[in-house]
């Protein structure tokens, strides 16, 4: 039966209808008060004007309804198979990662913190969503700074010889390393640590104190200090949220700017009264821009399974399913939740300044405006999910052919621009430590571009460890997973661990962060912080080739002038520094290398030289 008989047949009931394709790929995904009222209108030729309606028409080859009670119901399960599905003609939500939270590894023996922006199935407990951002790492500062529980990629499923620099500096109780805390001393921390993020701060203070008395009993006075300081720590910020509870309810302001097929929205997250946080998301393929779709669908993906929902949300428009998201968010939140259209007043005068953040979004993405260093570093921390905002990136590549004169290059990118004074070139010498070439001068073979990156990593941490220098914030390493973990090795060797490392794959331009390697992550093309680790790794790739080029023709070169009978190794380093190459020497003549050599040594370089290019 095809799909427009099939609609006429269709119950008037509330439902979720999907259009299929020819090969049984879902085009979209849509609910209805009404299934046979809705989907029947797509098959009527008046509404093939709109270029979206007809463009899917014309491709519908099969139709699937699913009938439901209510049309609550069918609201969540539109949302569950546009999740599920992702289909081209639906307004997908790209960034899944937006949302701040806190993640507590409480199934580890030594559980551990770390920010992040996806939550998994995992075992782990997730803490927020934090606004702004910036406050979720302020409390992982706390966390680190006052129970030292650290946020690391560290495997404590086995000792280390020594642990990192966040032990050193009291940020981290160092359970890598046998000896430097206890397993009892460890938990203790990680259940401070868990009731500080569950928000039982009234049991997390009744606990120190008793900790603090004891202490003082024990004449443990230091201890008993610190127990103390947390404890007004933990006040003062009781204090500041009962003060901010009080100045607003919590509104989101949602506005977009649209240039078909490119649309940039922003979020605005105000708390208290304030603004707290904002958020931005592009998209690169809405041919066919209807706002009537597009808000909704934007609302449904970013509020039915948000952690922590408004009293209020603002949008430039009203649309079809405003009542039926309010009741389930309301439901969903155990408060009144409101979706507006502010008219006039301060309310709408908020609206239209949020509407005008959206098109400099837009500007600031598509119209190619060069961002400031700050927000660059900002985006890559936040991406990359790193601790800090890296200030200084390594980054490292291997060039050879078919695995001849193999060379590593490191570039160095600080402060928002490339650093040509530290850069360096190594050359590859094998795993051990063998020079370039073999005892006939021939180049050895080395094609394992894992060693050739583990030697290049080795050799230049253990530099930087030998004159006591600070490492790079981040590197980053031209290759996949394979020369990811290859890096790794080489740090793990010199002991150097809980380091930044990430990785960028040719071609599918797929980025792997160690630790987070069952994540990887594939950026938007008009991404900055993709173009800017596009632009290191093409810089390494250059500064790379060029080197092997250079060691290529210089071994070339001396090779053409050794294997002259008669031409030692002075003799032909005496005429490359006079003519500066072979074509040079060849074309010289005898008369102007006599000058530098005996006229018969002069007449056998151009004859063997002349024989070998006519070859």
């Amino acid at each position: 039966m095809e799909p427009k008989e099939k609609a006429a047949l269709l119950p008037e009931s509330p439902g979720v209808y999907l259009f299929k394709d020819a090969g049984g790929t879902v085009l979209y995904v849509g609910k209805a008060r009404n299934l046979r009222s809705r989907v029947r209108s797509y098959f009527l030729e008046s509404r093939w004007m709109d270029a979206k309606t007809g463009s899917l028409a014309r491709e519908i080859a099969e139709l699937e309804t699913i009938v439901v009670g209510n049309e609550r119901e069918a609201l969540a399960l539109e949302h569950n198979l546009i999740k599920q599905y992702r289909p081209k003609f639906n307004v997908v939500l790209r960034d899944d990662k937006t949302y701040p939270y806190i993640k507590f590894t409480a199934g580890e023996k030594y559980p551990r913190v770390y920010f992040t922006r996806r939550i998994k199935k995992d075992g782990s407990l997730y803490f927020g969503p934090y606004f702004p951002s910036s406050l979720a790492r302020r409390i992982l500062h706390f966390v680190h700074k006052r129970f030292m529980v650290p946020s690391c990629t560290v495997d404590l499923a086995r000792s280390h010889a020594r642990p990192c620099l966040q032990y050193y500096i009291k940020r981290c109780l160092g359970p890598c390393v046998t000896g430097l805390t206890t397993d009892d001393r460890y938990a203790e921390a990680a259940r401070d640590v868990r009731l500080f993020l569950e928000g039982r701060r009234h049991d997390l203070m009744k606990s120190l104190e008793e900790r603090m008395t004891s202490a003082a009993e024990k004449e443990l006075f230091e201890q008993a200090a610190a127990y103390r300081d947390l404890l007004r720590t933990l006040e003062d910020i009781e204090e500041r949220q009962r003060i901010a509870a009080t100045q607003g309810d919590d509104t989101d302001v949602l506005a977009y700017y649209a240039e078909p097929p490119l649309v940039a929205a922003d979020l605005f997250h105000l708390r208290g009264g304030r603004v707290v946080d904002r958020r931005e998301f592009y998209w690169e393929d809405l041919e066919e821009f209807d706002q009537q779709e597009f808000v909704p669908s934007l609302l449904k993906q970013l509020y039915l399974e948000a952690e922590y929902l408004p009293k209020a949300i603002h949008v430039s428009i009203d649309f079809e399913d405003r009542e039926p998201l309010e009741e389930v968010l309301t439901e969903r939140a155990g408060h009144k939740v409101e979706i507006l259209t502010p008219q006039r007043g301060t309310k709408r005068a908020f609206l239209d300044l949020v509407e005008s953040n959206a098109k400099h979004s837009f500007e600031q993405r598509f119209r190619v405006l060069k961002p400031s260093s700050k927000a660059i570093g900002e985006a890559l921390q936040n991406t990359l999910n790193l601790a800090d905002e890296p200030k200084r990136i390594e980054s490292f590549d291997i060039s050879h052919i078919q695995g001849t004169d193999t060379v590593a290059s490191m570039v160095v990118w600080e402060n928002g621009r490339m650093k040509k004074a530290d850069y360096r070139k190594f050359i590859i010498r094998g795993e051990e430590g063998r020079s370039g070439e073999g005892a006939n001068g021939s180049p050895l073979r080395q094609n394992d571009d894992f060693a050739s990156m583990r030697e290049a990593v080795t050799r230049r941490y253990r530099r930087l460890q030998e004159e006591k220098k600070e490492l790079p914030d981040l590197i980053l390493i031209d290759g996949g997973i394979g020369q990811l973990y290859a890096a790794a090795q080489a740090l793990e060797s010199l002991q150097i661990i809980n380091q930044p490392v990430a990785s960028i794959a040719k071609k599918e331009e797929i980025l792997y962060v160690l630790g987070q390697e069952s994540e990887p992550l594939i950026l938007e093309r008009h991404s900055p912080v993709l173009h800017l680790i596009q632009q290191i790794r093409d810089e390494t790739h250059r500064f790379a080739v060029t080197f092997h080029r250079q060691r290529r023709g210089k071994r070339q070169t001396e090779t053409a002038l050794n294997e002259i009978p008669g031409i030692g190794p002075r003799t032909a380093q005496k005429l490359l520094k006079e003519f500066g190459s072979v074509a040079n020497i060849q074309r010289a003549g005898v008369v102007e290398l006599s000058r530098v050599v005996a006229r018969k040594s002069a007449e056998k370089i151009l004859e063997h030289l002349g024989a070998n290019s006519s070859r």
